[in-house]
């Protein structure tokens, strides 16, 4: 198994190089290219971290044995600290040293998961339930991180980076990120297979990981004496911010609609994901090989998708492009609900391939790839560049908002009515949002 994840690794190792002309690092000044570097070693320690973190929702679920409502607050977790990006911006233009922050965050929120290591090594540790709260907790303030690291990296960048070379730099470092996550999930599956508690010895190694991933990304260089000082008052400037937010949300007809369309759309994907982990567990019986090579088959396909899309978004309206994503939500969502009704399997290798999940892996692959580009870079296709990071920030906002209890209504909803009704409601709102992009747009082109 772990001969076939380094064999499909090369393979598209393969098709990353040859799509990189020879002179791709040429033409590139010295700040750029000890950036470069720097940049690419953080990916690749973070693409270890996301491979073990792949898998964690199943850990909880198949390992520790914690509930389903637990678990809808773990991937909870991961999205609704965004609803405080309005707080955190205004206290980033109050630091005047960012690498002192980042490396501060990378031992509070880093260092914890070394914790984990204490755990009970065996299934004694289901039934003591207060386990489930440590990892929660510690995983709560592992994405209170994100919220400090995510700002902070394209501000880095983007002071050392010139912006013709951006987006190949970064390009190149996010897949190679892909690929090493991809190596990683593959393994940790069989590793959790072998032995259901193996990830009390990986989390430590993940501490040691992320701590050492945020001091490599602080030591990019960093203007200091460039920034400005600000005047106001933080409350005064948090106030500012909303009532800008809100005036954009008012005057922007299309973009407002571009916001109503996701906000519908993160329904139907935070009611379905954790009732999907679910169903795997419970209703297909899964393995960890079985989840692992779903979630690396969908990420290879996206990964391979991306360039494509990438050209697509530049010629077509973004909300098109947002009604085909959500589109895909959908049928992937549908591909999960036929496996009801349509259980036949094959086992290879000790994963369990159902016919029907390879039409989830399809669209779970178009949706990864153009979600991707969607999330960053489709508001601001409504604003001038300048206001991109504001626009940015107020799609942020609202995605974290949405994620205060859409996780947890799909696990009420699982719970009360079932699988299937509840992926029905979930491809419901993926199609709402579908019609809503289309008649925005052809509203403005009439």
């Amino acid at each position: 198994m772990i001969n076939r994840a380094v064999q499909i690794t090369k393979s598209y190792f393969q098709i990353i190089t040859r799509r990189i002309p020879s002179n791709f690092f040429s033409g590139l000044n010295p700040l750029e290219k000890d950036t470069f570097k720097k940049h690419l070693v953080y990916m690749l320690l973070e693409g270890v971290i996301l491979g073990v973190l792949a898998l964690n929702e199943f850990v909880f679920l198949k390992s520790l044995k914690g509930s389903n409502y637990q678990l809808g607050f773990l991937f909870q977790f991961s999205i609704v600290l965004f609803a405080f990006l309005v707080f955190i911006n205004e206290f980033m233009k109050r630091i005047r040293d960012r690498k002192k922050l980042l490396r501060w965050v990378a031992w509070i929120t880093r260092l914890p998961l070394a914790l984990i290591y204490f755990f009970p090594h065996s299934a004694n540790i289901q039934s003591q339930p207060y386990y489930h709260y440590i990892f929660l907790g510690l995983f709560l303030l592992y994405f209170t991180g994100n919220i400090f690291i995510l700002p902070n990296i394209n501000f880095l960048l983007k002071n050392s980076y010139r912006h013709k070379n951006f987006g190949k730099l970064y390009s190149y470092s996010l897949s190679m990120n892909k690929v090493v996550m991809l190596i990683v999930t593959f393994v940790y599956g069989y590793l959790l297979d072998s032995d259901n508690f193996v990830f009390v010895y990986i989390f430590p190694v993940v501490a040691g990981i992320g701590i050492l991933s945020l001091y490599i990304l602080s030591s990019i260089s960093f203007p200091v004496e460039k920034m400005v000082a600000v005047q106001s008052g933080i409350w005064a400037s948090i106030k500012k911010s909303i009532s800008e937010m809100v005036n954009i949300l008012k005057s922007n007809v299309p973009y407002r609609h571009f916001e109503i369309g996701f906000m519908i759309y993160g329904f139907s994907f935070l009611i379905s994901v954790t009732v999907i982990t679910i169903y795997f567990y419970d209703a297909l019986n899964l393995n960890y090989s079985s989840v692992a090579f779903y979630k690396n088959s969908y990420n290879i396909l996206a990964i391979i998708l991306l360039p494509f899309f990438g050209k697509v978004m530049g010629r077509i309206d973004p909300r098109k492009f947002a009604a085909f994503t959500f589109l895909s939500v959908g049928l992937y969502i549908f591909s999960v609900l036929i496996t009801s009704w349509l259980p036949q399997h094959f086992v290879f290798s000790g994963i369990t391939i159902y016919y029907t999940l390879l039409f989830y892996v399809l669209f779970q692959g178009i949706f990864s790839a153009t979600m991707t580009l969607l999330w960053n870079i489709g508001s601001a296709y409504f604003c001038k560049p300048s206001e991109a990071g504001t626009y940015q920030s107020l799609h942020l906002s609202l995605t974290g908002i949405r994620g205060i209890f859409a996780p947890l209504l799909g696990v009420l909803s699982y719970e009360s009515i079932g699988f299937e009704a509840t992926f029905i409601i979930a491809i419901t709102f993926s199609m709402a949002a579908v019609a809503l992009m289309i008649w925005s747009a052809k509203v403005e082109n009439r």
